[in-house]
C-alpha cells in the first residue's frame, strides 16, 4: 500500500517524476535503475502533417503543426514516433468524413486528452470546437495544440458524466489516456478531485448547436450518454464513443440508446462498415474499440470520403522540429 501511495505521489507531479527518473539512470539496474535511452525528455518538439485530400478544394487549415508537448504523455510520444498514420486511423477517417457530411454545428470532444480530434476538427472545418478535459496536465497539453498556427478550439476543464458538481479522477498510473472518473470514498495521491456536469446542463449553459460528438473517458462513456440524452433528443448529433469490453459498458450503452433509434457501426476493417444490433466491445480492434452511432442512414458518398481520409492519413507523418 505505502509502495503504491509512493509511485502515486510521483506519478501525479511531473517535476517530482522527470527528477525521480533523472536520480535512477545513476543507480545500478538491481537498485532500480532505468536505461537512459528509455527515459522520456521533459518535452517532445516535432512537426506534425495534417490530413489533406488530394481533391480538397477549400485549402482550409494548415498542412503541418510543430508541437511542444510533456516529453512522458502518452499520445504525444506516440504522434512523435509515427504520426497520425498509426494513431487510429479509422476513427479519425471516420470523425472527418461526419465532419464533411453533417450540418454546421458544434464539434464537442469528450475526453479529449492533449486534442487529436479537435486538432483536426479545428484545422479542417469552421465549426466551433469544444475539449473537454478534466486531467490538469492534459488540458494544459490541449491548449498548447490549440495555440499551435491559431487552431483556437476550447479547452474545457471539466468531466462530464451523469451528475452536477464534482467528482474523483483516478489517474492511470502507466497510461495517461485511461484516467477516468470513479466512484470511491478513499482517496490516495493516484486520485484528484475535478469539476462534472451533465452533457445536456453544459450546452444549455454553453447554448452551442451540437453536431458531433466523440466520447473517449475510459469506461464511463456510458455516464456520458446518460448526462446527455436530451441533447442526443433535440440535436441528433453524429456520435464516436469508445466502447472497452466487460466493463457492463456495451449493455448500458444499449439500454440508453435503444428508444433514440440510431445505427451502431463498429469501425473495423474496410468501409463500409456493417450495421450492428448489438454494441460489443470486441467487434472493433483493440487498438481503436471506436464506435460510430448515426442517427440517419449513411451515403455511399459518405463512406467514400471515409476512404478518401483514410488514404490521406496514411501519407501523415511527423519529424523533427
Amino acid at each position: 500500500m505505502v509502495q503504491d501511495q509512493l509511485r502515486a505521489f510521483v506519478h501525479r507531479y511531473p517535476i517530482v517524476r522527470f527528477a525521480t527518473r533523472q536520480i535512477r539512470v545513476h543507480l545500478p539496474r538491481r537498485f532500480g535503475g532505468l536505461d537512459p535511452s528509455r527515459v522520456p525528455p521533459w518535452n517532445r518538439r516535432f512537426c506534425l502533417d495534417l490530413p489533406r485530400p488530394a481533391d480538397d478544394r477549400r485549402r482550409v487549415g494548415p498542412d503541418t503543426l510543430t508541437l511542444q508537448l510533456p516529453g512522458d504523455l502518452t499520445v504525444p510520444r506516440r504522434l512523435a514516433a509515427s504520426g497520425l498514420s498509426r494513431h487510429e486511423p479509422g476513427s479519425l477517417a471516420s470523425f472527418m468524413a461526419i465532419l464533411d457530411h453533417t450540418r454546421p454545428g458544434a464539434v464537442l470532444d469528450i475526453g479529449a486528452g492533449v486534442g487529436v480530434y479537435s486538432m483536426l476538427a479545428a484545422a479542417r472545418s469552421r465549426c466551433p470546437v469544444f475539449a473537454f478535459e478534466p486531467t490538469p496536465e492534459l488540458a494544459s497539453a490541449a491548449r498548447s495544440v490549440s495555440a499551435s498556427a491559431d487552431l483556437g478550439f476550447s479547452v474545457v476543464d471539466l468531466a462530464l458524466s451523469n451528475h452536477n458538481g464534482t467528482g474523483h479522477l483516478r489517474r492511470a498510473l502507466h497510461n495517461d489516456m485511461c484516467n477516468r472518473l470513479v466512484r470511491t470514498a478513499r482517496l490516495g495521491f493516484a486520485h484528484i478531485t475535478v469539476r462534472t456536469a451533465t452533457l445536456s446542463r453544459w450546452n444549455e449553459t454553453a447554448a452551442t448547436y451540437p453536431t458531433v460528438v466523440k466520447i473517449d473517458t475510459a469506461g464511463t462513456e456510458p455516464d456520458v450518454v446518460a448526462g446527455g440524452l436530451e441533447v442526443l433528443r433535440r440535436y441528433r448529433p453524429w456520435v464516436m464513443t469508445k466502447v472497452r469490453p466487460d466493463r457492463g459498458v456495451e449493455e448500458r450503452l444499449m439500454a440508453l440508446l435503444d428508444p433514440l433509434e440510431y445505427r451502431w457501426f463498429p469501425i473495423s476493417g474496410a468501409p463500409p462498415y456493417e450495421a450492428r444490433t448489438e454494441i460489443s466491445g470486441r467487434a472493433s480492434p483493440a487498438w481503436e474499440r471506436m464506435w460510430m452511432l448515426a442517427p440517419e442512414e449513411p451515403s455511399s458518398g459518405f463512406w467514400d470520403s471515409v476512404t478518401v481520409w483514410r488514404e490521406a492519413l496514411k501519407k501523415c507523418r511527423s519529424g523533427p522540429a
